[in-house]
């Protein structure tokens, strides 16, 4: 569970104890779980709700403007497609709150964008707009490591 809560916190000292936080509340809420789903599953939404509420208190979102909802929001496969889930979280540290949060959520836990826009308070496509900035963002930081943008 650290590891989740490792990709939506930078700090991973942070990330300790918002999994400890998260854990308590598994604890004192255990009589919550009602069978349904798996065990696992009801404690990772816990740490990504424990995760996202330490997010909210520390650095209100920032969202960059959203996207014009008249645009296609087609994508083209990018060099992004192409990398290995390990290579992804490496990179998600360098990404600013904001598009981790949205990327994580969508792209690593599988949520639809009007969840995320629910869970985050943001229109859905501020919450698009947020998935297209971080993979462009991630493509321009594996080109840099790649030696291919100087």
């Amino acid at each position: 569970m650290l590891g989740v809560c490792r990709r939506y916190i930078r700090n991973p000292s942070e990330a300790e104890d918002v999994m400890v936080e998260g854990f308590f509340k598994v604890l004192t809420k255990i009589d919550m779980f009602n069978g349904e789903g798996s065990f696992e599953g009801w404690v990772r939404r816990i740490m990504i709700n424990e995760s996202l509420m330490h997010l909210r208190k520390a650095n209100p979102f920032k969202f960059t403007e959203e996207i014009n909802p008249n645009i296609d929001l087609g994508e083209q496969p990018t060099v992004i497609d192409r990398l290995e889930s390990a290579d992804i979280l490496g990179l998600l540290d360098e990404l600013p709150p904001g598009y981790r949060t949205v990327f994580n959520l969508y792209v690593v836990e599988g949520y639809k964008h009007r969840e995320i826009a629910e869970e985050l308070g943001i229109s859905i496509n501020t919450s698009k707009s947020q998935l297209i900035l971080a993979k462009s963002r991630m493509e321009d930081l594996v080109k840099k490591r790649l030696g291919k943008v100087g």
